[in-house]
């Protein structure tokens, strides 16, 4: 019951994001077009204004000339002549303008929507390479101006988000003149919007995947490396590099474009390629952020893909078959004895005959719980207390280690994320509080510890499909049986309940002004509702009375209600889950994937790091710094040359690496001679 009140929490809670976005949307646009109409209106009514816009220059000449025109003089929107100049792409107009007041070129607009723009920020993302020399001619900062308006924030459903910084909307508009242009003249690639993002970060975010990855590469050969770390290793205010956000975006193409530049190639022999990928980011060993992690907790489903990536594929398999596994799996095997000995202590809960008797012939209760002082006397009453001592430390370790994840993850994330295993989280909570409420009721010696006990023993049974995880044939129905609770149920239960409560009216309608001994069912209402959801259910038949003559409208009624439920919603509830089983099965693999990675950082959280050696090489042994690296051997798909290419990257040649290099040569040059003589196969894998 908890766990779909919490589901039905999260819908009511998406359901109002949803509608709250779509009112807030609409009303952004009502007062951006709002605004937009009153500047043009605006234009017109300024002589000078509308002489730019129509690049009308000797209009334009004779309006500076004239002592009652101000060039300074402000629109709508808080702009100048000199943004109506760059937005219409006027190039004589805006000369003329700021060859009679140069000042203009770094004035900023001051309306709330598009405060900090000024004239060089339109010309840049409107590709205007002469509007924008232009303005550098006549001394436009390329620096300092930021455009700090609403309009340009990062929020869902903004479609522009070019960062404050001109370079960054050069960038995003993706000239490759005017960039280079902006940072010979001095534009830092470095600096930082109010999330902290560089250009780099915002790059990451652009539709045009491609565009971006190229300008990436643009930006980074003016990389000066101050302070000895590449511009593009500088995290924003979430802590992310640009790497990571690839990850948490979901951002495949410049994720594997990010990625070729953190490989080495070792060696090359014919197919065959061994390549050391820098892990160090991505591994979350030793990072408090890593891009497993993001992949986890990201909202978008095209991070999940990434994991069936190279290298994030090996990495992900050596971690879980070499540690993971076996720990997640003694985890399940300890929790499956825990659960057991809680149960035996339920089963054997100290009990006493009924003291007084049973008066009326309904009650068939016998036994009642023991007082306190009672309850442990004999040899078998401590050894159920050596028991329920386990049990109430083994569910203050569950409490424990949740409020944990909470605060790690948060609450949304924790609870609401599949991949996490958010309803096993509230089942954990649940259960452990009620263990907690059994101890408060057997140490007050008060009565009702049933109900807690009952439901305690439901919730723990159930905890150990968290650990069907660990297996990949059961781990992913363990999703499987979460979507279909908290998406096809849930919607069905709505259905259910108005079907429900419509029919339960209409029958007790139909049966008020009748004899209540003839049909009872439906002569009140909370009756009439239990026999209609018993009827829904089909675990009652129908209701009826041979001796007396039944209304039409009844049989009527009822007839339309057997053929609505019986007949067509509960064929569509089969349907329903039936889709959902195949639409998961068919993602079973990523899933299995996802979930492996959720455990094992979940492992990694909980258990001593002492448990788990660090995966991989320390770049140290091959030249390349203090981080981390794994290497991966893969066969190209093109067939074999008969000439042989080895390839000595210089990285090396480097601390000794040399020697290690020739033997892995030799090693393979004899291993290739021979399987030439007995005819083996083709595929040689070469170890370190």
């Amino acid at each position: 019951m908890n766990t779909f009140s919490s589901g039905l929490q999260g819908v009511f809670r998406n359901l109002w994001k949803d509608v709250c976005f779509r009112v807030c949307s609409r009303k952004e646009n009502m007062e951006v077009d709002h605004i937009h109409m009153l500047q043009q209106m605006r234009i017109a009514e300024i002589p000078l204004f509308e002489a730019i816009k129509e690049n009308n220059i000797p209009a334009i000449k004779k309006l500076l000339q004239c002592s009652s025109t101000d060039p300074f003089q402000r629109g709508a929107l808080g702009e100048t002549a000199l943004h109506i100049a760059a937005q219409y792409d006027n190039y004589e107009a805006a000369h003329t303008l700021l060859n009679a007041a140069p000042d203009l070129v770094n004035e900023p607009m001051l309306s709330e929507f598009y405060r900090g723009q000024t004239a060089l920020h339109i010309a840049v993302v409107n590709k205007n390479v002469k509007l924008v020399k232009l303005f550098i001619q006549m001394g436009a900062d390329v620096v300092t101006p930021q455009a700090t308006g609403s309009f340009f924030r990062k929020f869902p459903g903004n479609l522009i988000y070019y960062g404050e910084h001109i370079l960054s909307f050069a960038a995003c508009a993706g000239d490759f003149e005017i960039v280079r242009l902006l940072i010979e003249k001095g534009a830092n690639i470095t600096a930082r919007d109010y999330l902290g993002n560089t250009v780099f970060h915002i790059l990451v975010l652009q539709s045009n995947k491609t565009l971006s990855c190229q300008m990436y590469d643009t930006i980074m050969e003016y990389d000066e490396k101050e302070s000895g770390v590449p511009s593009d290793q500088i995290p924003n205010k979430e802590g992310l590099t640009p790497f990571k956000l690839t990850a948490k975006e979901g951002n495949i193409i410049m994720f594997q474009h990010l990625l070729q530049k953190l490989m080495h190639v070792q060696w090359t022999y014919g197919p065959l390629n061994s390549t050391l990928y820098n892990i160090t980011e991505i591994d979350s060993c030793g990072e408090d952020l890593s891009i497993l992690q993001l992949i986890v907790i990201s909202e978008n489903k095209e991070a999940h893909t990434i994991v069936d990536m190279t290298p994030v594929k090996e990495l992900v398999g050596l971690k879980w078959h070499k540690y993971g596994k076996h720990y997640f799996r003694a985890l399940g095997f300890i929790y499956l004895i825990y659960i057991s000995i809680f149960t035996a202590c339920c089963i054997n809960r100290p009990l006493m005959p009924r003291p007084d008797n049973a008066t009326d012939p309904t009650d068939l209760m016998m036994y009642v719980q023991k007082p306190l002082k009672d309850c442990y006397t004999t040899k078998a009453d401590y050894v159920r207390l050596v028991g329920e001592i386990i049990s109430l430390i083994g569910a203050s370790t569950i409490m424990f280690i949740e409020i944990l994840g909470i605060l790690r993850f948060g609450v949304k994330t924790y609870f609401f994320l599949t991949v996490l295993g958010g309803p096993f989280h509230t089942i954990g909570i649940c259960y452990s509080t009620l263990v907690l409420i059994i101890l408060i009721i057997r140490l007050s010696s008060s009565d009702g510890e049933v109900v807690p006990m009952s439901m305690a023993l439901i919730l723990g049974w159930m905890y150990i499909l968290y650990f069907a995880r660990g297996f990949k044939m059961l781990g992913p129905y363990t999703i499987i049986i979460h979507k279909i609770i908290f998406a096809d149920v849930l919607r069905f239960i709505w259905i259910m309940i108005f079907v429900i409560f419509g029919y339960t009216s209409a029958f007790q309608i139909i049966f008020e002004s009748q004899n209540p001994s003839g049909i009872p069912a439906f002569y009140q209402f909370p009756m009439a509702l239990q026999s209609t959801y018993d009827l829904f259910l089909n675990v009652l038949n129908v209701p009826t009375n041979y001796n007396m003559d039944l209304p039409n409208m009844y049989i009527l009624v009822y007839s339309s209600f057997a053929m609505l439920t019986s007949v067509l919603m509960l064929n569509l509830l089969i349907a329903m889950m039936a889709d959902t089983y195949f639409r998961v099965a068919r993602q079973q693999e990523l899933i299995w994937r996802i979930q492996v990675v959720a455990a094992m950082l979940q492992l990694e959280q909980r258990m001593p790091r002492w448990l788990w050696p660090r995966a991989g090489i320390c770049g140290k042994e091959y030249g390349l710094g203090d981080q981390w690296y794994l290497r991966v051997e893969d066969k190209k798909n093109s067939p074999p040359s008969d000439n042989t290419n080895i390839v000595v990257p210089q990285t090396l040649m480097r601390n000794g690496a040399q020697n290690k290099f020739w033997n892995i040569v030799r090693h393979a040059i004899k291993k290739k001679a021979f399987k030439e003589q007995t005819n083996a196969s083709d595929e040689v894998i070469y170890h370190l």
